[in-house]
């Protein structure tokens, strides 16, 4: 990923709690040829210096087929959106401006990892759903369902992990601007009911440009 030094976010943990708090994320390999699945993650910070995300795919997706130590990225997208110059003081100024995207990406890569055994499959779905039932006024789990009926269904997927090795962050939110047009990125993406990306851009203002 191209990352200009103004936009670059190093610190492993802004990293993680940021796969943390979006956990969606594109799979992309690139042998026998590119291929992407989307698909839902689990961090576990305690394997590995970076963590290891674990996930699950259809026993007929070719993700589910790859060769041992298939190096793999994972790209997890945080809020955008669309900045127009006429947010810019500069355009008022002297004209010399374009249009932009604001945006958070990060990426993981690492060496995928098959799980092919069942129990230990059914225990991924069962972490996987608690997380995300768990703010739910009557969550659901795996344990709802009869007897034999998630055995039978984890029988058509196949887990995966990826041990990250790398990550990459670009939170690319007007910091190469003048301290003018980033007041009025942050004043326009509020007026257009972009509050999550004018907050990022209001955090990530360089503190020479507040």
């Amino acid at each position: 990923m191209y990352v200009p030094p103004a936009f670059a976010e190093d610190s492993s943990e802004v990293l993680l709690d940021f796969v943390d708090a979006h956990p969606f994320g594109v799979l992309v390999t690139a042998a026998p040829s590119l291929f992407a699945t989307h698909l839902p993650l689990v961090l576990d910070r305690t394997r590995g210096p970076l963590g290891t995300l674990r996930g699950h795919v259809a026993r007929a997706n070719p993700h589910a087929s790859l060769g041992p130590d298939t190096e793999a990225l994972v790209i997890f997208a945080g809020p955008h959106a669309y900045v127009t110059p006429e947010w810019y003081a500069s355009k008022r100024e002297h004209g010399r401006v374009v249009p932009t995207w604001n945006y958070v990406a990060v990426h993981a890569t690492g060496t995928l990892r098959l799980v092919d055994d069942l129990d230990a499959v059914r225990r991924h779905v069962a972490e996987l759903t608690a997380r995300h039932e768990a703010s739910r006024a009557h969550p659901w789990s795996i344990d709802d369902t009869p007897p034999g009926y998630v055995e039978k269904q984890a029988r058509d997927i196949v887990g995966m992990e990826l041990e990250i090795a790398r990550l990459e962050g670009k939170w690319k939110m007007s910091q190469n601007r003048p301290a003018a047009d980033i007041a009025g990125v942050i004043d326009g993406l509020r007026a257009e009911g972009e509050a999550r990306v004018a907050a990022i851009v209001e955090a990530r203002r360089p503190p020479s440009k507040r």
